[in-house]
């Protein structure tokens, strides 16, 4: 018989049991809104409606303070694009994130204290906040007679580091006033770092990138479509358009949806300022596009009137007409302080020098209803102009003053006019005043007929002398192939070549390779690698050169040598060796290059003798041409290549001990969008290589980023990789390094050598920047843009690295104890296929 106790005692478990589900069902269930009843705590977050975007209480890579924040829910690796409390971290889990009773968001620590609020100048009593799809967090009024309530503030408006879908940038032309993304402090502090970026309070819209109150680095004008200081993102503004919106007195910048998934602009702590997207099938971020891409995107690399070519053979040089303010400074490699006339401007009787494939100087004066004639004669008349330039989309666009932040492009760019002396004109013969082209032209017509029946006659004359001829590759491959002993070889080499299109190389006929060399005598003989020997040698026309000749026992063959002549015969970067030429006749195969007279870096590194002549600047200057050259090759040249051989026997000196990086046998080259390939033959150096190619055959950008940081730590240290240091007990540099940072005793990895002339600041960045290369996985190093930033900048904070890969244990040197039998701590290394280079 049931009681009326044990009744009441049913019902009384029934509501508790019912309140359980209801408080459960609260805190379970993905919510998107907070109110003034309810809030979120520690492991409580709001999640969008769409199941886009979250928030919560997060700590950065490497730290243990608490902040609120946005990431995209969806993303495995936690990507925060909005921070709340940036400069008020919380220290422990205590945390609220709530609205309080002026109805404004704060986050509020366990003692009540208010760390951030969103200060709304509008008080209400009741109000909601929201986390939307677009990534927006929204305060509304509610009660209000909208249906949705009233906002009454965003995050949107409170800009942190990222900027998204639906955002927008805006400046007041009349006050001055604007929005701006600010970087992070470092990889691991939210705080407010050095680097802001938003829009340029001109007429003319670009966007730019400020260091402090200095700029950084800029876009280049808006013409409509494009800006256009970066003509190489042509593409993705058509497929993912950015919307620059010019009202009255007011301008807008809107980055549009990316239809394929999450994408966000990000400006990162070190001043790079990156296009993110993300790529469901690989389940990773890729990155579109980077700025500032080089040193010649840094603003005002190249000073007033310098113009700033990374394909060039010197990366600055002066307009023609101007000469370096200081010569000194100049050939020191320090160009900011620029050029100056040489000759005075005449108002009357000046002319103008037409470049192509230019970026626009910046602070131009806007005449947009001008043509082409007009916008020259404007400019003529005015004694105060000094260049002009007519833009499709913007029109007249003229300056006054120093020329800043001009830029030649290896393709696209614009034309630009610049106001020169008649005299000045006159020397070189540009003037159009003065003389006709027509003329010109046939005057070189005529002289180069006559130049080639000279040189007609003088061939004739010479007759079976020895002479190079230039052909292209696939003429020159197919003679050689007619008499080559195997067919088989041969058919390989011919149908290699055929798909190579448009390359023209130098072609060496074997006699020719075989006299410069004298019959390569050993005592022509310079070096040896995996390719076969390197000889010097001499040409018929006084030129010295190096010649690597396939060995027939070498482990490489047609696919090292084909692979060479295509990639380094594309490349031009006075950081990469220049390949002057070939030969392939029978089955010899020979490469031709210019003559590094110091070898490699390795004959100098290693050398007890010889150490002592690379003093610290001279490191540190070689350590910035390999980071340039690298750079390059990973993304400026017009084929992103990776080297996969990266050591300090591949870095040869040319005669002022400029490093060059050569040896492209192994190199690979990457499509525009690709991140990522795989092979099944590693090959490459043991102690160079990063852990993901060493067993997995995964390569990429960061698997030359791992060993250029082996590199450096070689280049700091006089030490080789391989080896054992009993100070630490590590078998490697990187295992040597990571103990002593953590003792805090960096300064034991210096060289002894260098005592005296080391800057310990210098080398210290050098250490930390090399740490940051070899860590583990590949997402936690810097891309070699970073690198070059890093290496360069003494103002900015370095992120706190994570172990290298091939960590040791103390313990190693005893492997043949019981307990030893796994010495490594990180990654157990088992290859099957290494190639020695």
């Amino acid at each position: 018989m049931v009681t009326a106790t044990s009744k009441r005692n049913v019902r009384a478990l029934l509501l508790s049991l019912s309140l359980f589900l209801i408080f459960m069902l609260h805190f379970c269930t993905a919510i998107d809104t907070i109110t003034p009843t309810q809030f979120i705590k520690e492991g409580q977050s709001l999640i969008s409606t769409g199941e886009i975007y979250q928030l919560g209480f997060f700590s950065p890579p490497n730290s243990k303070n608490r902040y609120v924040g946005t990431w995209f829910h969806n993303v495995p690796t936690q990507t925060v694009v909005w921070v709340a409390n940036r400069e008020n971290p919380l220290t422990d889990s205590s945390g609220v994130f709530r609205i309080n009773g002026d109805g404004n968001l704060a986050v509020v620590d366990g003692r009540g204290n208010i760390l951030w609020s969103s200060n709304s100048s509008t008080a209400v009593k009741n109000s909601t906040a929201t986390i939307l799809d677009t990534g927006n967090l929204v305060l509304r009024e509610r009660n209000s007679s909208s249906s949705n309530g009233v906002v009454i503030w965003e995050s949107f408006k409170d800009l942190s580091d990222s900027f998204l879908p639906t955002m927008e940038l805006y400046v007041n032309l009349k006050t001055g006033e604007r929005n701006v993304l600010t970087s992070w402090k470092s990889s691991n502090d939210p705080a407010v770092g050095n680097f802001t970026f938003g829009i340029d309070g001109h007429e003319i819209p670009q966007l730019l990138v400020w260091n402090g109150k200095n700029r950084y680095w800029r876009s280049g004008q808006w013409n409509g479509k494009i800006f256009t200081g970066r003509p190489l993102m042509y593409d993705n503004y058509l497929n993912g358009p950015r919307v620059v919106n010019i009202q009255e007195g007011m301008i807008y910048y809107t980055h549009a949806y990316f239809s394929k998934g999450y994408s966000r602009l990000w400006l990162e702590w070190d001043g790079m300022f990156t296009q993110k997207n993300w790529d469901e099938n690989r389940k990773e971020w890729f990155v579109p596009w980077q700025d500032p891409r080089t040193q010649c995107d840094v603003y005002g690399t190249c000073g007033p009137f310098g113009v700033c070519r990374e394909f060039g053979s010197q990366m600055c040089s002066c307009l023609r007409g101007f000469e370096p303010k200081s010569i000194d400074e100049w050939n020191k490699g320090s160009w900011s302080g620029g050029c100056v006339r040489r000759t005075q401007l005449n108002c009357s009787s000046d002319g103008f020098l037409k470049l192509e494939k230019m970026k626009m100087p910046d602070f131009s004066d806007w005449m947009r209803l001008l043509n082409a004639k007009e916008c020259e004669d404007g400019c003529l008349k005015n004694c105060s102009c000094v260049a002009y330039a007519h833009v499709s989309g913007i029109g007249c666009m003229v300056w006054g003053g120093d020329l800043m932040d001009i830029q030649e492009f290896p393709s696209s760019g614009e034309d630009l006019h610049i106001r020169l002396a008649i005299s000045e004109l006159r020397e070189k013969g540009d003037s159009k005043l003065i003389i006709r082209r027509t003329l010109v032209a046939l005057a070189i017509t005529i002289l180069g007929f006559c130049t080639c029946i000279l040189g007609w006659w003088l061939v004739k004359q010479r007759g079976k002398k020895t002479r190079m001829q230039a052909m292209t590759l696939f003429e020159a491959s197919s003679r050689v192939i007619e008499g080559s002993r195997s067919s088989s070889e041969a058919d390989t080499l011919r149908n290699g070549i055929k798909q190579v299109n448009g390359l023209e190389l130098p072609i060496f006929e074997f006699r020719t390779i075989a006299f410069a060399t004298n019959s390569f005598s050993n005592a022509n003989k310079v070096g040896e690698g995996g390719f076969g020997p390197v000889y010097k040698g001499m040409l018929p026309e006084g030129q010295e050169v190096a010649v690597k000749r396939l060995s027939k026992s070498s482990g490489q063959g047609l696919q090292e040598f084909k692979n060479e002549v295509i990639l380094i015969s594309k490349l031009q970067h006075r950081n990469l060796v220049k390949l002057l030429g070939c030969c392939i006749e029978g089955e010899e195969k020979l490469l031709v290059y210019e003559y590094m007279p110091n070898k490699g870096l390795d004959s100098f590194l290693f050398d007890p003798k010889q150490k002592a002549v690379l003093a610290w600047g001279r490191r540190f200057h070689i350590v910035e041409g390999i980071a340039r050259g690298l750079l390059y090759l990973h993304r400026d040249s017009r084929l992103k290549i990776i080297h996969r051989d990266l050591k300090a026997s591949n870095i040869l000196l040319d005669g002022s001990l400029n490093p060059k990086i050569s040896d492209f046998g192994t190199a690979r080259i990457f499509g525009g969008d690709q991140i990522l390939a795989r092979t099944n033959r590693v090959v490459g150096t043991y102690g160079y290589m990063s852990p993901e190619y060493a067993m997995q055959g995964r390569f990429s950008e960061k698997s030359d980023v791992f060993s250029f940081g082996i590199l450096l730590l070689e280049i700091v240290s006089g030490m080789r990789n391989m080896g054992f240091y009993p100070r630490t007990g590590s078998w490697s540099l990187s295992d040597y390094a990571w103990r002593l940072w953590n003792e805090d005793t960096m300064l034991e990895m210096i060289d002894p050598v260098l005592v005296g002339s080391v800057s310990k600041s210098e080398v210290l960045r050098c250490l930390h920047v090399g740490l940051l290369c070899v860590q583990e996985f590949e997402a936690d190093r810097p891309t070699m843009a970073s690198v070059v930033f890093m290496l360069g900048s003494e103002i900015v904070t370095l992120p706190t690295p994570k172990p290298p890969a091939f960590t040791i244990s103390r313990n190693s040197a005893k492997s043949d104890s019981a307990q030893n039998h796994g010495i490594f701590t990180v990654n157990e290394v088992t290859m099957t296929t290494i190639h020695g280079r």
